[in-house]
C-alpha cells in the first residue's frame, strides 16, 4: 500500500466540518451540474496571431513545461476571472506605496 497524502489546511477544514454538510438536490442540484457541465466543454477556434508572439508563447509553454494551447488557453481564462496580473502594475504600485524603488525582476 502507497504513502498517503498529506491534506493542505483546506482538506483539512473540509474534513473537520464535512458533518455540516446537506446534501444538495432538486433544482439547486440541477443547476450545479449545468454550470459543471458547461465548465467542463471546450470547443476548438482559430485564431490568427503573428508569428513572432506565436514563437514568444511557444517559448514561454516550453519554459513552463505545458502545451503552448494549454497556456494561451491558461492565460485567457485568468484574464477573463480577474486573475492575470501585470507585474509592471503591481511593482509601480508597491513602489508608490512604500516610496521607493522596487528592481523588476529577470
Amino acid at each position: 500500500m502507497g504513502k498517503r497524502a498529506e491534506l493542505d489546511s483546506m482538506e483539512k477544514a473540509i474534513e473537520a466540518r464535512i458533518d455540516t454538510y446537506v446534501p444538495v438536490t432538486g433544482n439547486r442540484r440541477r443547476r450545479i451540474e449545468a454550470a459543471l457541465e458547461a465548465a467542463r466543454k471546450t470547443r476548438n477556434i482559430n485564431i490568427r496571431i503573428s508569428e513572432l508572439d506565436l514563437a514568444g508563447l511557444k517559448r514561454t509553454a516550453q519554459e513552463e513545461g505545458v502545451p503552448y494551447q494549454t497556456l494561451i488557453s491558461s492565460v485567457l481564462h485568468k484574464y477573463l476571472s480577474g486573475r492575470l496580473i501585470d507585474e509592471k502594475h503591481v511593482r509601480r504600485s508597491v513602489e508608490m506605496l512604500s516610496g521607493r524603488k522596487v528592481p523588476l525582476a529577470n
